[in-house]
Order: structure tokens, then sequence, then C-alpha cells
């Protein structure tokens, strides 16, 4: 079983909070670890002066893990490093010292109300699929049939539609 996180930070000492978070997955998720290069971005679904820095892990186990124990854990460790909301008070997304997001497992398709595999934005944030271009450049969406690489220019071909 492959996990796919990406972790991002716009606050705080960015590189330095990557770095904890990606060792606390490690130690809670043990197996063969990939990490991604740091990817630097403007914020995304919302106005901020602060770039983000992201970087993508993947983590091939022997013992399959429930999604949603992985969730709980993902969601453990962020907030043990900053217990601070996501989104204000009217729902938008703001600032952050840290987001961790499961992103996908394997080539799995759910969708509870909880969690939904994969990530039902991946497709449309640069930010995810760059790291996981370099962690797993062969991962398939199991919906789009496309490659992280495609991915990205499926996006890049729809921003430059728009201009």
């Amino acid at each position: 079983m492959t996990v796919h996180i990406n972790i991002g930070s716009n606050l705080g000492e960015r590189e330095a909070t990557l770095h904890r978070a990606t060792e606390l997955i490690i130690r809670a998720l043990p197996g063969d670890v990939l990490v991604s290069q740091p990817f630097e971005s403007p914020a995304w679904g919302y106005e901020s002066d602060k770039t983000y820095l992201n970087t993508g892990i993947s983590i091939t186990q022997d013992v399959s893990h429930n999604p949603h124990d992985i969730l709980h854990i993902l969601q453990s460790i962020e907030r043990s490093i900053d217990s601070r909301p996501h989104r204000d008070d009217t729902g938008a997304y703001i600032d952050r010292m840290i987001d961790i997001d499961l992103i996908a497992i394997d080539d799995m398709v759910m969708d509870t109300p909880e969690l939904t595999l994969p990530h039902p934005r991946m497709h449309l944030r640069e930010f995810v699929l760059v790291p996981l271009s370099q962690t797993a450049p062969e991962w398939l969406h199991p919906t789009l049939k496309l490659t992280p690489s495609a991915l990205i220019a499926a996006l890049h071909s729809r921003q430059d539609n728009k201009v």
C-alpha cells in the first residue's frame, strides 16, 4: 500500500515546519519513504501575500491501514504542530502554519462524509501535482487515468485557455 501526502505551510519557519511534519508522519506511518523537493507557490483559493512551501511524501507500507485511521493520524500531527483553524468564520481559507492533506492511497476511490480519495481538488493544484510527480511519477489517477505529469500538463492547458 502506498500513501501519498502533501504538506504545506505559509506562516512562520516554513521549511522547519515541513521538516517537523515529515518526521512525525514517517514515525507514525513507517515504511519506504520518498520525499519531494519543496515547491513554492501562491495561496490557492484565497488572496494572500504569503507564499506556500509544499512538499509531497509517498510512503509504501507492507501493512494496510484503514484510510480513515491514516486521516486521523495526519490530522493529529497537524493539530500537534498548530491547532489554529484553517478557515475563517465564513469558511474561507486563511494563512496557516501547517496543512497536511491525504492525497491518495494506491488506486483507491472513496467518497465518505469525512474523506474523499483521491483528494477531490488535487488535479487543480500544481503544488500537489509537482511534488507527487517527484515521489510517484508512475501513479495513475484512478478516475482521470492520468499520471501526475499528465495532470500538470492538463492544468497548464486549462490555465492557458483562460488567458
